[in-house]
């Protein structure tokens, strides 16, 4: 028997950081974002031997364990252990034996949610495995809980609740810990517009998105009067982006994204550089009319709005950066799997 699970990388489009505690918590938040084809996938092969076998192909590490009720979390694919961990202490209660394989479309620090994608993916092979009682939105809490509380990574919300129920939402965060996914209902040629105006550059850098996260907590929890306004108004960006998108006014979506840019840099500190600063300078000159990094910012990729035929100039300004522009489409699902 084999277990198979794929879900998808998301696009955060407009309010990104407004998912972030303690902002979250104090003020509540709105994001947009959408799920795209470059996918995070997980393979269980069940054993009878008493061996847990990790393989995470596109880091190339292999380990080899003893099945026991609680793994040791060591800096080694914790994000497996950790899903391991929770699942026998709040499920089966009992250890198993398995190999489990995983691969990802984009690195780590990449922008594009692979870390909370990741294990949305292993989740959905475990509850596949195991017929464990979880819908989408009990899947997306708990390995929401898994990162941000048992392994303690820094981080928002949403990355888990794109990955679960993919396509295009608008997601609410309320005081009380509260989520609600708001899937859009937007025109096919709306959405084939945007994909095709919107370019994703790989930078071909990473960064470390938990410093910048912590960064910009700190920044709510100290009462920083610039970077909560900003924060503010990154969230009322997500609503302008959602009105935006369903009326069809997309000539909006690059001004609406830069508006998001300009106010995300004033968050936090190493949110953008030098070198992120000039990439976006050159996308703007060639044609772009705005855009942003993905995720939490210092790395990964960037996304440009390039309307009226700037797409090709745009990618070939960008082009002495080194690095690549993705092709992908906007997806409508989420979380799959299956078994054979």
């Amino acid at each position: 028997m084999i277990i198979r699970s794929k879900a998808p990388l998301r696009l955060g489009l407009a309010g990104g950081g407004t998912d972030v505690a303690p902002y979250s918590d104090i003020y509540g938040g709105a994001i947009l974002n959408a799920t795209i084809s470059m996918y995070a996938y997980a393979t269980i092969q069940p054993r009878n031997d008493g061996k847990i076998i990790f393989n995470s192909v596109d880091k190339n590490e292999h380990y080899e364990l003893k099945s026991t009720d609680r793994l040791k979390i060591d800096g080694n694919l914790d994000l497996h252990k950790g899903i391991y961990n929770r699942i026998i202490k709040s499920f089966i209660k009992k250890p198993v034996s398995f190999e489990l394989t995983t691969f990802v479309d984009a690195p780590p620090g990449s922008g594009l949610g692979t870390s909370s994608t990741l294990v949305v993916t292993i989740l959905g092979a475990f509850t596949e495995w195991l017929n464990l009682p979880l819908g989408e939105y009990d899947m997306a809490r708990l390995a929401y809980e898994i990162e941000r509380i048992d392994l303690k990574m820094a981080g928002g919300k949403q990355d888990q609740y794109a990955a679960t129920f993919g396509g295009v939402n608008f997601m609410e965060f309320y005081k009380d810990d509260k989520v609600i996914v708001n899937p859009l209902r937007i025109k096919t040629a709306y959405l084939n517009e945007l994909a095709y105006n919107l370019v994703l550059f790989n930078t071909e850098t990473s960064r470390l998105s938990s410093k910048i996260i912590e960064a910009q907590s700190q920044n709510v929890i100290r009462k920083n009067k610039i970077s909560i306004e900003a924060t503010h108004n990154l969230k009322q960006q997500a609503i302008m982006m959602k009105e935006a998108i369903l009326k069809g006014e997309l000539d909006k979506i690059g001004e609406i994204l830069d508006y998001g840019w300009q106010n995300k840099k004033l968050m936090a500190n190493d949110i953008s550089n030098s070198f992120i600063d000039e990439i976006y300078d050159i996308a703007i000159r060639n044609g772009a009319t705005g855009g942003k990094i993905s995720g939490a910012g210092g790395g990964g990729f960037m996304i440009f709005y390039c309307p009226n035929n700037t797409r090709s100039k745009v990618i070939k300004a960008l082009s002495k950066f080194g690095g690549e522009a993705k092709r992908y489409e906007f997806t409508t699902s989420g979380l799959n799997t299956w078994t054979i």
